[in-house]
């Protein structure tokens, strides 16, 4: 018997509980609670009474949302502030301006919006609070270029770093020697004010100066390391020069590098994890458990090249479908993480339609599971799917269509295989962003 519409039906609903557990409103007020005049963020009190001024600022998927919970909280005490979000993220909030901006590429209204927020940080005094609102997509959308760096420049770059498979990390090393306010850059500005940052994270193991770049964080790269980021993916000559400039003066020590770790910038600055891929997860277990699967939770964040992730977790699904082991059947195995493609092709499609696409692959003709990877932002790659659902029968129907799959992945085309077989995740802006989820099902 063929169970692949029960499994599908209950993995797009293990992976709507993973992203109600990351909820931006809900996730940020798990974190700060307000009684009277006195403010609790992470274990920390804030006499609100001997506060001066307060505004909120920031930018990423999740801003907005988390912006209705501060207006909610502190009502009458948010007389000021701004928020950047990517287009379709944006929300009816009373107080707190947002501002919707292009993502991942950059463009003039979040850098409009971006040096908005440099001003209202750069006038906050000694006996203010400066609330920056942090989540994914922070880093395109908090686009301030430094002095010597035009908005084509940075557009350029990261349409280059995106096509080349650099990892966020060496994506964002870049972004922040070549802006004014990420990299702990933020921080700075908000001096001498009190600085507290709440963020939704979407980087694995949630370092603080990864997340949207960091502007509230300590910065442990350097000048010298963008330029061998540049140099690992023979980027080189096609780099804007401006940029290749800049990196080559900072390395020489001609321009000042961002805050380090002990840098009394950051004396003042409490930054607080309110949502992450982990919460995701562990919710999307509690949901399969609930609906009497036995889970697998894997330890190991999925990362690396998405077919080759795809492949090795459909292996998984196979060891499991045959010999009940690592765990027995029914069977829900999760994972979460981050993959990234190494655009070779002209087609669309996204890392997790990637990763769903070579699963197929590998479990083709296999009865009874089910493989979903979707995006907990709602987007995968510049398309309007998060991602997709497939199971052994995914690639029969390709090829009843006249489609063959191997062409599909080598043109990066995974998009239009998916949405010719039906088989796209489609969910809408989700308005958070904890990385991507994985649940795989074999009955």
């Amino acid at each position: 018997m063929d169970l692949s519409a029960g499994l599908r039906s209950d993995a797009r609903t293990i992976f709507s509980a993973a992203l109600a557990a990351v909820d931006p409103a809900a996730a940020l007020k798990r974190q700060v609670t307000r009684v009277g005049d006195r403010l609790q963020i992470a274990g920390r009190w804030i006499d609100l009474a001997q506060v001066g001024h307060i505004s909120a600022v920031g930018a990423g998927k999740a801003s907005a949302g988390m912006a209705l919970a501060i207006e909610a909280i502190l009502a009458d005490k948010v007389p000021e502030g701004l928020v950047i979000v990517k287009d379709g993220y944006g929300q009816a909030t009373s107080k707190i301006r947002v501002v919707e901006a292009g993502h991942p590429v950059p463009d003039a209204r979040g850098v409009d919006a971006a040096n908005e927020i440099i001003e209202m940080v750069r006038a906050a005094g000694p006996d203010d609070l400066v609330l920056c609102l942090l989540s994914g997509g922070g880093s395109a959308l908090l686009s301030a270029p430094a002095e010597d760096i035009s908005l084509a420049d940075k557009q350029r770059a990261t349409e280059l770093l995106l096509r080349c498979g650099a990892t966020i990390q060496e994506i964002n090393a870049i972004r922040k020697h070549a802006s004014q306010i990420k990299g702990g850059q933020l921080a700075r500005l908000a001096r001498p004010a009190r600085l507290v940052s709440l963020i939704v994270s979407d980087v694995i193991g949630d370092p603080l100066d990864a997340i949207a770049s960091g502007p509230t964080a300590p910065d442990p790269t350097t000048f010298a390391d963008c330029l061998a980021v540049i140099d690992r993916y023979s980027l080189r000559q096609a780099m804007p020069a401006a940029l290749i400039t800049r990196f080559e003066a900072g390395q020489r020590g001609q321009i000042d590098e961002t805050p380090k770790p002990g840098d009394a910038v950051f004396a003042g600055v409490q930054n607080v994890i309110v949502g992450n891929n982990r919460e995701a997860v562990l919710a999307a277990e509690q949901k399969a458990v609930a609906l009497g699967y036995r889970t697998l939770v894997l330890s190991e964040p999925v990362q690396g090249e998405a077919a080759q992730a795809g492949l090795a977790y459909a292996a998984l699904c196979q060891k499991v479908a045959a010999t009940g082991a690592p765990v027995e059947r029914p069977a829900c195995v999760l994972s979460g993480g981050e993959t990234t493609v190494t655009v070779r092709g002209h087609g669309r499609g996204g890392r997790n339609q990637e990763f769903a696409t070579a699963a197929a692959t590998a479990i083709a003709g296999l009865p009874n599971v089910v493989i979903l990877s979707g995006g907990t932002d709602g987007g995968d790659g510049p398309t309007d799917a998060a991602g997709a659902i497939v199971d052994g029968a995914t690639i029969a129907r390709g090829k009843a269509l006249g489609l063959d799959v191997a062409s599909f992945l080598a043109n990066n085309d995974t998009y239009h295989y998916l949405k010719a077989v039906d088989e796209l995740l489609i969910t809408g802006p989700t308005l958070t962003n904890v990385m991507d989820v994985q649940v795989m099902l074999i009955g």
